[in-house]
């Protein structure tokens, strides 16, 4: 008679990821291939320290690949279908045989850390289209992260050939100012009803665009529409131009009826033809590559000052002392700078 033995469970071993490859990564990235594309920015948006100089790295063997494409940054008030416009936007400039990445600054709940942005869902036409590239880059609640994150991931899509780069910003007001600072052309997409839209909209919103576009002039909101662009015309007569050299205007357009939308891309290519012959184009290229060395180098300070164990270790308790009197703010302000210099001096890791 035979033996009975129970069968053995399979014991399933989750495997190791592969390295990952930056010669692989690069030559995916140059020859314009979208999921290796996707990899490298997953790569450039991981927290993980070894993942970090990685991407560095790869970054510094794509470099002498960018540069060559046109960079536009696109805001909005809420309600004004700036997804659809991109969209419409992007479909077109693909017709006419141009490649487009959509970078879309998606912010994160600073709860659950969740985005609630779901752009690939919102721009479903345009991410299928093989000349396009749509991204969402969640914030986690953080802008300084977020910063570095989008300029790096454009800098992969122009080494991947796209030729026009579109930045998405919600409309919030800090992240407009960050995205001024990493594109060429900064267009700000508003409705119908200057007046109450204009009360929501800080007049330093205004002040960083080079195009007004009142979006939705069809039908019987045509007429509205078009006295919006009139009044908003007027505001800008009296405001200092966003690109000098430049005269910002307003248009209307409707994306859902995929009006409006050529002429919006004459005014785009007489701006880059105009701030190119006039040095402008290059002379703003050079300060935001200062501004962004700056920005990164306060962000490595604070990161390194933050995450040092000493600070980790003494922080809570000097803010306990703050919150029962013991010490003024400043003074454990100024003891927490003690501690940190003196560390960095006899080269400690920890206090």
């Amino acid at each position: 008679m035979t033996e009975y033995k129970p069968e053995r469970k399979k014991r399933f071993v989750k495997k190791k990821k592969d390295p990952v490859s930056i010669s692989d990564l690069k030559a995916g990235v140059l020859n314009g291939d979208r999921s290796h594309l996707a990899k490298a920015i997953t790569l450039i948006e991981s927290n993980a320290e070894e993942h970090y100089a990685l991407g560095q790295e790869l970054l510094q063997e794509l470099l002498p690949h960018t540069g060559n494409s046109f960079r536009i940054g696109i805001t909005g008030v809420p309600g004004a279908g700036k997804s659809t416009f991109i969209e419409q936007f992007g479909e077109m400039l693909c017709e006419e045989g141009l490649r487009v990445a959509v970078l879309a600054i998606d912010p994160s709940s600073s709860i659950s850390g969740g985005s609630i942005l779901g752009d690939k869902t919102r721009m479903e036409q345009l991410s299928k289209n093989p000349r396009a590239f749509v991204r969402p880059s969640p914030t986690a609640g953080t802008l300084g992260g977020v910063h570095r994150k989008t300029n790096e991931t454009l800098l992969l899509c122009e080494a991947a050939g796209y030729d026009l780069i579109i930045i998405e910003t919600v409309g919030v007001g800090q992240s407009e100012v960050m995205v001024r600072q990493m594109v060429d052309f900064f267009l700000l997409l508003v409705i119908t009803g200057a007046g109450d839209e204009l009360q929501g909209m800080k007049k330093g919103i205004m002040e960083l665009a080079d195009v007004l576009l009142v979006n939705k002039a069809d039908g019987e909101n045509k007429p509205l529409a078009e006295k919006t662009r009139r009044e908003l015309n007027q505001i800008l007569h009296f405001l200092v131009p966003a690109t000098k050299g430049w005269s910002s205007k307003a248009y209307t357009c409707s994306a859902l009826k995929n009006e409006g939308l050529k002429e919006l891309w004459d005014v785009v290519r007489q701006f880059e033809e105009q701030t190119k012959e006039q040095g402008v184009f290059e002379e703003r290229r050079l300060l935001q590559k200062q501004e962004w060395f700056q920005t990164m180098l306060k962000e490595r300070i604070l990161s390194d000052f933050f995450y040092h164990p000493g600070i980790k270790s003494s922080l809570p308790r000097l803010e306990d002392r703050v919150r029962t009197g013991d010490f003024t703010t400043s003074q454990a302000v100024e003891e927490l700078l003690r501690q940190y210099k003196q560390a960095i001096l006899d080269g400690n890791r920890s206090f």
